[in-house]
């Protein structure tokens, strides 16, 4: 009897310490690497932001790996262990690169093409772009993850940060998204 209850004690305490699947707001996705620290800064990147990440139709898988150049590709996220081992830092990367996921599930290339316009970029996405802060998916991924989780912490923090225009793309991108991505 006491054996068993140690072994449910052991388990309980395990459950606790490993970070939960996505959920609700958190959207859905599952890990490929990375510690349980590294795993629940994620989990804790999510649920700092106030996007409903739950909108993403797809289960995201999440590869951390040290040395990882972080990046996005349609379910799948690349990232950098030691940039998690960062805390809070890393947050913003975290949500940049989920943002990525809205761009690959929800967008429409008509919600792209104003999307591209109002973030005063020439361009969506291009490989032979020199400079990705140019693209309108590297600015929208970027706005996403700061109007959603406004905070001095969030590196993505835009260099002329303003209320108005956090506001103003939030709505622009509830409308986006509640129109299935602009048809």
């Amino acid at each position: 009897m006491r054996r068993a209850l140690l072994l449910l004690l052991g388990t309980v305490v395990a459950a606790t310490l490993l970070p939960p699947a996505g959920r609700a707001t958190g959207g859905r996705y599952a890990f490929a690497g990375g510690t349980p620290r590294e795993q629940a800064e994620v989990s804790r990147a999510l649920a700092a932001s106030s996007f409903d990440w739950s909108v993403i139709p797809a289960r995201i898988t999440i590869h951390i790996e040290p040395g990882a150049l972080s990046r996005a590709t349609p379910g799948e996220i690349w990232l950098d262990a030691d940039l998690l081992d960062a805390g809070t830092f890393a947050w913003g990367v975290v949500q940049h690169e989920f943002a990525h996921q809205v761009d690959f599930f929800l967008l429409t290339a008509q919600a792209r093409t104003a999307l591209t316009r109002e973030l005063g970029a020439t361009v969506w996405c291009a490989d032979e772009v020199e400079r990705r802060a140019e693209l309108g998916c590297e600015r929208f991924a970027s706005m996403l993850a700061w109007a959603y989780w406004p905070s001095a912490d969030n590196c993505m923090r835009p260099s002329a940060a303003s209320g108005e225009g956090a506001r103003r793309f939030r709505a622009l991108v509830s409308t986006v998204v509640a129109k299935g991505g602009v048809r």
